[in-house]
């Protein structure tokens, strides 16, 4: 399936070096069983969103590697992809961007053609084929219905999909500038959360026995949203179904469950095609 990762570094921008590179089970790592694309999102110091992705896989991308060891901001989204809708081009690689946001998404929705007629002038958005893309200009939607209140513009548009098309999981990860929020819906797959705060550099041990470390972290507090555990830490901890996460500037964390049921039409492995099906195992 695919792999989603967010990190919230609070009110002073940082790199993503070791979660994207180097953790045991780094982006990079979990692209080698992704390999149909691959994007990072950041923020520069104006607020301006930012992002590269390329159709290959992670660990083959140099720009990817490149960009992993040398940005720093706020807050970061990458994807690494197993696609189950939409061909294997630029244009349906995660993450997106819509008016001044970054979004990844892992799942399936299908009733793509009642979503799309859902979304009306908001179609406009979308400029790919993925089911993805069209959450997020829903989402984007209900948000500038709200005046600007994402927490409220997701559990909108999330509570109309989940009520009114067939979907196997809405996973995602979506951030501003200074703010991060993670949907976890249902339980088909995971997403965890870790607060670490500061402490000991992060490290691990590596092929060849010896420890690697990492300065990330050594005198400064950070979040981070993930599809899998990525290193040895006991703080990672499992999104209940329905779970949306808001992290601040200030790094606080708000949780609140958004969707207390199951989807009305829940698709199971056996639903999707071949395609999707691998993508989702």
């Amino acid at each position: 399936m695919c792999r989603l990762f967010g990190m919230s570094a609070g009110e002073h921008p940082a790199r993503a070096t070791f979660w994207l590179l180097d953790a045991p089970d780094s982006l990079a790592a979990q692209s080698h069983r992704e390999p149909d694309g691959t994007g990072v999102g950041w923020f520069d110091g104006e607020g301006a969103p930012h992002v590269s992705k390329q159709p290959i896989a992670a660990y083959g991308d140099l720009e990817f590697a490149r960009e992993s060891r040398e940005v720093c901001s706020r807050t970061f989204v990458a994807h690494v992809r197993f696609a189950s809708t939409g061909a294997l081009d630029l244009r349906n690689t995660h993450p997106f961007q819509q008016d001044g946001r970054l979004f990844a998404h892992n799942g399936v929705i299908q009733g793509l053609a009642a979503l799309d007629a859902h979304l009306g002038d908001a179609r406009r958005l979308v400029e790919g084929d993925t089911d993805s893309e069209r959450l997020f200009a829903l989402i984007t939607r209900e948000i500038a219905a709200r005046d600007g209140d994402v927490g409220g513009g997701i559990e909108a548009a999330c509570t109309w999909v989940a009520e009114n098309v067939p979907l196997f999981a809405i996973n995602f990860v979506l951030a501003t500038d200074d703010k991060l929020w993670a949907l976890r819906y249902p339980n088909t797959h995971p997403l965890y959360l870790l607060e670490r705060q500061p402490g000991a550099p992060l490290e691990h041990s590596s092929k060849l026995g010896s420890r690697v470390h990492s300065p990330e972290g050594t005198d400064r507090a950070f979040a981070v949203i993930a599809s899998e555990c990525m290193d040895a830490d006991r703080g990672w901890e499992l999104l209940a179904s329905g779970e949306l996460i808001e992290i601040g500037h200030t790094l606080e964390v708000r949780r609140r469950v958004i969707l207390e049921h199951p989807p009305a039409q829940p698709l199971t492995l056996s639903d999707l095609d071949t395609e999707a099906r691998a993508s989702q195992s």
